[in-house]
């Protein structure tokens, strides 16, 4: 019996050990992969970084907003600050507490105190947050496609600005008070009205159906839902700023927690709402999350792993959803090189289009190409059902990025915005298609 009992127990340590070393988290990317990718974001963030007076070019002249900002990438791409690239890239932890309050107090700065109409026809609403903002003068560019003040707003880029950077813009102060702990900061006032009711503004300027709160957009009265696909038309009920916003929400009913706020609840509300809603009215029987219910209904990767990404989905549409994405992956209709594309290339609109409606040409930019950006959360989401294929998908990642690695000089540019198969590529020395991975890959440690 004495004998029995020790073998039981021996059999029971060998078999927890066992599931210990195969449920471990940290043998997803290994050490030496992650101290890259580490090392390579930090080296991409400093090479977009404009300090003080740093000139750019003759065009866009020098930082005069008085503090370092952050572009999207290095070399030529994007040179202004863009909000929802950083707020995309702080939880990397590599932007110093001084660099993050003047990027969020600038934001808050340059949020619209008006309505106003744009020569274009545009609306900027009361309460908007910029797409992006000039660094030679500062002024808030709150349309995508130029960097001018008094022509921006046109309607191929929305008749409203972007509703992805209203939410990001909650994320960016959220982090910073999670991470200083100084949530005295929002109670500091940005033009005469403290951040806190900044924040709120911000947050419910994105229209949105009344009962639900999904972020809605028309024919008539569309804004973009998401920077990094802006030169599509995308409208109905809109799925990926819907997502941000469940954050955001959430994000929002924290902060106004720590400060004792009453209304703490009532975002707490709105993301729960969000959260029972988007399954229902986005998944197709797939499992894959539409993009949208009106233009552009299409099944959308990027949305359906950030919604698992983020713990949006549970029980048998979280098994739907990444089991989905695993298959798309071995079929080879996910990624190229790592990579992950809008739309899986068996959903495309037809042979002319990935997306209906867009002002780019098939298989580029945001109409079909390869992104980075995605890839940590399509890992996290295909990790919940097949780990061997997720670990495969990172690993190309991985691969890629040591490839064509931009340190080598020369030609290199990894990482791209995003490229294709082929020589097409889109802006080298790309800030979140290293970052968000980056993220993602050391929360699944």
């Amino acid at each position: 019996m004495k004998y029995l009992k020790s073998f039981i127990l021996i059999q029971l340590l060998t078999v927890s050990v066992g599931f210990a070393q195969r449920a471990k988290p940290g043998s997803f990317l290994s050490n030496g992969d992650l101290i890259f990718l580490e090392g390579m974001t930090k080296d991409v963030l400093e090479a977009s970084r404009i300090h003080p007076d740093q000139f750019i070019s003759k065009e866009f002249g020098s930082n005069k907003t008085g503090e370092t900002l952050i572009r999207p990438g290095g070399r030529d791409a994007y040179p202004s600050f863009w909000i929802r690239d950083y707020a995309m890239s702080l939880e990397t932890g590599l932007v110093p507490r001084k660099e993050q309050l003047h990027m969020l107090m600038l934001t808050a700065s340059t949020q619209s105190d008006q309505a106003w109409i744009t020569k274009g026809g545009s609306l900027v609403p009361y309460g908007a947050i910029a797409d992006h903002v000039r660094i030679d003068d500062g002024k808030p560019i709150y349309f995508p496609g130029t960097y001018s003040y008094e022509g921006q707003g046109t309607p191929d880029w929305g008749m409203l600005p972007p509703y992805c950077d209203q939410f990001y813009f909650v994320h960016m102060a959220h982090y910073y008070v999670k991470q200083t702990g100084d949530y005295k900061i929002l109670l500091k006032e940005a033009n005469g009205t403290r951040l806190i009711d900044r924040l709120k503004t911000s947050f419910h300027v994105p229209p949105s159906d009344v009962t639900n709160h999904i972020v809605k957009a028309t024919e008539a009265i569309r804004g973009v839902d998401f920077g990094f696909r802006d030169a599509q038309a995308i409208t109905g009920n809109l799925c990926f700023p819907s997502i941000l916003k469940y954050r955001a929400a959430m994000e929002l009913s924290e902060m106004l927690q720590r400060i004792k706020s009453n209304d703490a609840g009532k975002y707490r509300q709105i993301a729960s709402t969000i959260k029972e809603t988007l399954p229902k009215l986005f998944m197709d029987n797939r499992g894959m999350l539409m993009a949208s219910t009106g233009k552009s209904k299409q099944a959308d990767v990027w949305s359906t792993a950030l919604a698992v990404y983020l713990g949006m989905l549970e029980g048998e549409n979280l098994s739907k959803a990444s089991s989905m994405l695993a298959k798309a992956y071995k079929a080879g209709t996910l990624s190229y090189k790592g990579n992950v594309r809008h739309i899986l290339t068996t959903d495309d609109y037809n042979e002319k289009t990935a997306w209906e409606v867009s002002l780019s040409a098939k298989n580029t930019y945001q109409n079909g190409a390869y992104w980075g950006t995605p890839t940590g959360w399509v890992c996290y989401a295909i990790n919940q059902v097949d780990p061997t294929s997720a670990k495969a998908l990172a690993n190309e990642f991985m691969e890629d990025l040591k490839t064509n690695d931009y340190r080598k000089g020369g030609n290199f540019g990894a990482p791209y915005e995003c490229f294709n198969q082929g020589t097409y590529t889109q802006n080298p020395i790309y800030l979140t298609t290293v970052a968000c991975p980056l993220v993602a890959f050391r929360k699944m440690r």
